[in-house]
């Protein structure tokens, strides 16, 4: 159907679509580095602005009353797939849609919609996947947000969970998915690389338990937390998953300077949660979207830097007497976790460059660490240029009832630290001297 016949059909004029977007060349697929310098975004249609403008509006104009009916068609629901064209800053606008379009080429995902914050993310697709009665399959350890979710605000309104280890085999999984399909589980949601103790999910069992023990319309999807690893590192849609959770705040950022959320994944289930969102409001403000269309232009050099930063450092610290254990992804295949390391093989493409850390000692050891230090900064998130350590059993999993941090393995003793793009070496000098400073 060409544009004008459309617009006869509908009593709509099509909207204004930018050029068509250059994938390949002499057939050759271009990476997503190379896609982040433009794809989705037509200079022509802004003035011949190199870079989208900053969209600063709450509202946009209809070319006329037919395309605003057929736009509200879209957010309400009644047609799917979202506004055909631009409506109100709480449904859309043009850096989100840009942004969406570059984070979907990340993934290969069909579709992708941005967040307010990783937690506005986490909580619309609950909400938007959920019903009193329902039950969530989870993994375990999550984010503490992400948990205090799920158990004590989703569990008010009568939804019900079950969890299973990181490291869970297929057979615990199975054991698991058995006990709760007696009910309705509406979501199987995953953090791989767990936080703070960086375990990691076997994906594809997950999947295949799921697909043995569920069919049809009773088959719930598997939604997983890939902020540590991806999208770098971790492609969890090529192992099975519906749909790819994301604090955009840390590696997407990547300069500890904004706050945002994405969720990518199939069209069917993007709908599903824009619905709600387009409801509730949780969409990423123009700016911060702004914001993370210049930090993806770098995501590639930053993440590979602070991975190489990383390994030199976890090689340092594994050698140092004061640390009883390094939880570094790259040394799964020395150690005796021989299912971890399988995980990692079949799953990751890089360690990633956050980390736990086991001091020998206990909380006393570990804030004489902390407050020595000098070029890492004491502060929780990760994923930033700068280097972070945090405490998670006294920050951010603090709210954790003990005796589940200490059956997750968030011990006293736990440092979770996030190696950014300085000189790895002047990074191990750092480490060192706060090393010295735990009394022996």
């Amino acid at each position: 159907m060409t544009k004008e016949t459309e617009a006869d059909l509908t009593g709509v004029a099509p909207r204004v679509s930018p050029k068509a977007a250059v994938e390949e060349i002499g057939g050759r697929k271009l990476k997503p580095a190379t896609l982040m310098m433009g794809h989705g975004y037509d200079p022509a249609l802004s003035e011949g602005a190199l870079k989208p403008p900053i969209f600063l509006t709450s509202t946009f104009v209809f070319p006329n009353a037919a395309a605003g009916k057929r736009h509200f068609e879209g957010v309400t629901g009644k047609r799917p797939g979202g506004a055909e064209g631009l409506v109100y800053s709480r449904f859309n606008g043009p850096n989100q849609e840009i942004l969406e379009d570059r984070l979907s080429v990340w993934e290969d995902a069909e579709d992708a919609l941005t967040f307010s914050s990783g937690m506005s993310a986490i909580a619309t697709l609950f909400l938007s996947m959920t019903k009193p009665g329902d039950t969530i399959v989870h993994s375990g350890p999550l984010y503490a947000a992400t948990e205090t979710l799920i158990a004590r605000i989703l569990g008010k309104f009568g939804v019900k969970w079950l969890d299973f280890p990181a490291g869970a085999t297929r057979e615990e999984i199975d054991a698991v998915l058995t006990e709760a399909a007696t009910g309705n589980v509406a979501l199987i949601y995953l953090e791989s690389p767990a936080n703070p103790t960086n375990a990691l999910v076997d994906v594809e069992a997950v999947a295949a338990s799921r697909d043995a023990i569920f069919t049809g319309e009773n088959k719930p999807p598997i939604a997983i937390d890939n902020t540590f690893l991806g999208p770098l590192w971790a492609k969890p849609l090529q192992q099975g998953a519906d749909i790819v959770v994301y604090s955009l705040t840390k590696y997407a950022g990547g300069h500890s300077d904004l706050v945002a959320g994405g969720v990518l994944g199939s069209k069917e289930h993007i709908n599903t949660i824009r619905l709600m969102r387009n409801t509730i409001g949780t969409i990423c403000d123009p700016n911060t979207a702004w914001m993370l269309l210049r930090s993806l232009e770098t995501l590639e050099l930053r993440m590979s830097r602070a991975g190489e930063n990383a390994a030199k450092v976890c090689e340092f610290l594994a050698a140092h007497p004061k640390v009883e254990k390094v939880g570094y992804l790259g040394f799964l295949e020395r150690g005796e976790n021989k299912r971890q390391a399988d995980i990692y093989r079949r799953h990751c493409s890089g360690a990633g460059s956050t980390f736990s850390l086991y001091l020998k000692g206990g909380e006393p050891e570990a804030f004489a660490f902390l407050d020595a230090l000098k070029i890492a900064k004491l502060a929780v998130s990760l994923g930033g240029t700068e280097t972070l350590a945090s405490h998670p059993a006294g920050m951010t999993h603090l709210s954790v009832a003990d005796d589940r941090k200490a059956a997750l393995g968030i011990t006293d003793n736990l440092v979770r630290i996030s190696i950014g793009v300085e000189d790895a070496d002047d990074l191990i000098a750092d480490f060192d001297q706060a090393l010295a400073a735990i009394k022996a």
